[in-house]
């Protein structure tokens, strides 16, 4: 893969200063990225470096003779040393290149360089021939294109042979719009590098590709080492070997140890270096202490993914973060993933591998759900919870301190995932929660997700010890509502709700038939189905205790063939002496194929019954088994949040759109104007507050600032007739209005406002305002979550919703289904649209504002915080009276840009 270089080029500059080095200043450190190839593997891709040299003499001897042609437009056997300074002394603004590396090794070059002082330079880049197909040239013009554009730059060139198919290829499928022109044998192609909807949808489908390809990888290994093996029953190695060993690996496994010649029966080798075969998953079940030397013999195998079980790392306090950083360094720069430190580790039930690389012995069986558990104590429980529910497994996998493999790959490979239909997770902390949100929202599309998170109340336990940051109650809510995912509080709540998702279809509607053999059960369940929202098809049908297994397969095939029914619950409790396998049986055939959810209190029972089951090929409980609850309660509750989720998978998606007359470029010019420096938050003056709203299409309702009774007569005749006075700082304008009169209509009110507020605030300087048109007083507000980054709140205004907590809360970016829901969803919401006999508000106005607010906060990382109070939503209009902005430093984190691992 190559193209011309663009040092040869007309018109082409010079680099305009000596290189730096990463020690340097100038250098670019936070271009450096690990980023995902499609096959899986990790490439460390970084600015190149002077001291680069020798490792591109080795990379450029390495081109095939081919590839040299179709990069240079000629021969090109060797470097000239001018050629190779120039390659190597870059600017990093002006020309720029990017290294790929694998170990010490480059393994693809990617530069441009400014064409004379225009917006536009030319682009080109080479693949080394034994690892072109990765997907390496994507990510560079990706990468690259992200420099050029914080470097000023609008508009990428490039000069390719019409015979060199695969760089063509590149550059057509990055999403952008390409102009060609054809001239003797070469194409010059050009296109603008701003992000477009095509190349970002381009960019999250090559990043899904890659990332699930690299759960792949691991999930499906080919061959493992069990380095740590033992034949101490005591030792975890000895049962991770058995437990590979009991499951049946359909592939080799590798017992590896210093000393013993078997473990288990089965060949030992000293070191993986010694195994005579490929090593796919290297399993690590040694101290802490000793991962080191392990790793080196890993990286010289060429082992493709490391699952440590071993603990003492972040777990273990600083000293083990810096160890567990250093290794997935290492494993990283050598294309290797890593699952853990101190995991529990993997399964996979699929017949054609058939792995448990877990401690726990007695996984469950084959089946169609997916679990991601951080928590590797918590993962041997959750194993015994499904298999006592008959819940069969696709996948699982526990990833302990997730120093690199997290729960956001999972995503990436459930949603392609042909074996998973149903996929659950057990949460801790968030990595990038913003990724979360993008790939759980796509992913609940197509799957359902259910989620626990504990640590709920850890933001109100300074003590209390959990990993990362604590994150806010209402940002994760925030997050799970918007994302789709199916929030449950306990891990019972999680089987619950998996076991009606794994084997029954999802409900229409809220209407649910109720048949049993008892009233009094009739009534609990008919109580918990109005306390969930949920509507009663009807009476409950009482079948009464004498009735056959026949009587009562009618009564439910009445019931569920009912148009005014949308699901079933049948509650049973088979008289004395009576045994209830019989009506089970009947209960499970008369449902069957009715294409509604039928859940049951059968017996008590929790799980599925095998009378209740359809059994699989493989023995197991499929599609069709009629889930049981130990109570009434537990089976409406699961069937509320599956409607609940039915519901968000059947509304609109919404789209992410800008509205029109955003400025986002001269918003840009004003925030790097204003907080030029590093330092501390920085609130805003109003005056330039107002300036920076402006340029997002937010107006702030006209004000000016005097310090005399003159001055605010005649600012009073500016903005026109009738006005109002406010102190100057929050105190003043709060809800209680202290400081602020209203609706002055003439001079002598003005002076008569004046006096007073001067003698209140004790201080000449006041702002006078025009008067918006009288509506609902409204607060939006974006809060800054340590963790999440912006967050969108909405909710009306009063010492009542603050003292209630009744906002709503969103993750930005808002698409215009959530700016609906947005305005929708506080309890006092009904104000706004007429309750109590007032005017309905405008509230397409409310959502285009918070929309605009959304643009505003994503465009501009360094926005920390912004309060727009009061905003009134009138009938016609929504209008802001005030607002209250501070920048900071931006997040460490980012979910944009090109791709890159964390």
């Amino acid at each position: 893969m190559s193209g011309v270089e663009p040092l040869a080029a007309a018109g082409a500059a010079e680099p305009v200063a000596p290189a730096p080095e990463p020690d340097d200043a100038r250098y670019p450190r936070h271009w450096e990225a690990d980023v995902v190839a499609s096959d899986g593997g990790v490439v460390h891709l970084r600015p190149i470096r002077p001291s680069d040299s020798d490792a591109l003499v080795e990379f450029h001897a390495r081109l095939s003779s081919r590839t040299r042609y179709l990069r240079y437009f000629g021969p090109y056997p060797q470097i000239p040393p001018k050629d190779l300074q120039r390659f190597t002394a870059v600017d990093h603004h002006d020309h720029v290149a990017f290294v790929a590396m694998l170990g010490h090794e480059i393994i693809a070059v990617g530069r441009y360089i400014r064409l004379d002082e225009s917006l536009s330079a030319e682009v080109a880049f080479v693949v080394r021939d034994d690892h072109q197909g990765r997907g390496l040239g994507s990510i560079l013009l990706e990468h690259l294109a992200a420099a050029a554009r914080e470097n000023g730059l609008r508009r990428f060139e490039a000069e390719v042979l019409a015979e060199n198919h695969q760089m063509v290829r590149v550059f057509r499928e990055a999403g952008y719009q390409v102009s060609r022109e054809f001239a003797e044998g070469v194409l010059h192609l050009e296109f603008d590098i701003d992000p477009t909807e095509r190349s970002l949808a381009v960019r999250d489908a090559r990043e899904q590709r890659a990332e699930a390809r690299g759960v792949h990888n691991a999930l499906h290994p080919r061959s493992i080492a069990v380095i740590g093996a033992s034949n101490d029953p005591t030792k975890i190695g000895h049962a991770v070997l058995a437990n590979l060993l009991r499951a049946n690996f359909t592939g080799p496994v590798f017992p590896v140890h210093p000393e013993a010649r078997s473990v288990s029966g089965v060949r030992a080798y000293r070191s993986v270096t010694e195994v005579p075969d490929e090593v796919d998953l290297a399993v690590v079940a040694i101290p802490a202490a000793g991962v080191d030397e392990v790793m080196d013999s890993c990286l010289a195998k060429g082992v493709k993914a490391l699952l440590v079980l071993s603990s003492g790392f972040a777990d273990a306090g600083p000293a083990g973060v810096l160890a567990q950083r250093r290794l997935v360094e290492e494993a990283r720069s050598h294309g290797m993933r890593v699952i853990g430190p101190n995991a529990l580790g993997l399964v996979n039930t699929a017949p054609e591998i058939q792995l448990n690389a877990t401690l726990a012995p007695d996984p469950p069986g084959r089946g169609r759900v997916g679990f991601f558990c951080q928590s590797g104590a918590l993962g041997i429980a959750i194993l015994a919870g499904l298999r006592a529910r008959g819940l069969g497994l696709s996948t699982f996998v526990s990833a302990g301190n997730r120093a690199d493999l997290s729960g956001n790959d999972l995503l990436q490979y459930w949603q392609t995932d042909p074996a998973t239909d149903v996929v659950l997770l057990y949460l801790e902390t968030f990595g990038n929660p913003r990724k979360f949100a993008r790939l759980a929202r796509r992913l609940a599309r197509r799957k359902p997700v259910v989620a626990v998170k504990s640590g709920r109340f850890a933001a109100q336990l300074p003590s209390f010890g959990t990993r990362g940051q604590p994150v806010d109650e209402a940002s994760v809510q925030a997050l799970f509502e918007q994302a789709g995912v199916i929030r449950v509080q306990t891990l019972p709540q999680l089987f619950d709700t998996a076991q009606l998702l794994a084997y029954q279809p999802l409900p229409a509607g809220p209407r649910v038939a109720v048949v049993g053999n008892s009233s009094a059960l009739g009534v609990l369940v008919t109580d918990a189905l109005l306390d969930e929202g949920l509507f009663p098809a009807g009476p409950p049908v009482d079948v009464g205790t004498a009735a056959s297994p026949e009587e009562f397969a009618e009564a439910v095939t009445n019931a569920v063939h009912s148009e005014d029914a949308d699901a079933l619950i049948a509650v049973f409790v088979p008289p004395v002496a009576t045994p209830g396998a019989d009506y089970a049986r009947a209960l499970r055939v008369a449902v069957d194929g009715t294409g509604k959810p039928v859940l049951s209190t059968f017996l008590a029972v929790e799980g599925v019954p095998a009378e209740l089951a359809v059994v699989g090929p493989d023995g197991q409980p499929g599609r069709g088994s009629v889930p049981s609850y130990p109570s009434p309660e537990r089976a409406v509750a699961s069937l509320a949040r599956v409607l609940r989720y039915a519901r968000w998978r059947d509304a609109p998606a919404g789209e992410y759109v800008r509205p029109d007359g955003i400025r986002a470029e001269d918003a840009r010019r004003l925030v790097d104007g204003l907080f030029a420096d590093a330092g501390e938050p920085m609130p805003l003056g109003d005056q330039d507050g107002a300036a920076l709203l402006a340029c997002y299409g937010i107006e702030v309702t006209p004000f000016r600032l005097v310090d005399s009774a003159a001055a605010a007569r005649a600012a009073a005749e500016e903005l026109g007739y009738p006005v109002a006075l406010k102190g100057v700082g929050e105190r003043w304008q709060g809800p209680e209005l202290i400081g602020v009169r209203l609706d002055l209509g003439s001079p002598d009110a003005v002076d008569t406002a004046y006096r007073d507020l001067v003698s209140v605030t004790g201080r000449p300087e006041l702002y006078v305002q025009r008067m918006a048109p009288k509506g609902q007083s409204c607060v939006l507000e974006v809060l800054d979550d340590p963790s999440f980054g912006s967050l969108l709140s909405f909710g009306l205004s009063g010492i009542a919703t603050e003292l209630l907590g009744d906002r709503a809360h969103r993750v930005i970016p808002l698409s215009t289904a959530d700016a609906h829901e947005l305005i929708r969803t506080p309890r006092a919401a009904p104000l706004l649209t007429g309750y109590g006999g007032g005017a309905p508000a405008d509230l397409a106005a409310l959502e285009e504002l918070a929309l605009r607010v959304s643009c505003l906060a994503e465009d501009l990382p360094e926005l920390r915080a912004l309060r727009l109070t009061p905003v009134l939503a009138a009938p016609k209009t929504a209008s802001v009276i005030a607002a209250r902005i501070v920048l900071g430093q931006p997040p460490t984190w980012q979910d944009t840009g090109p791709r890159r691992l964390a």
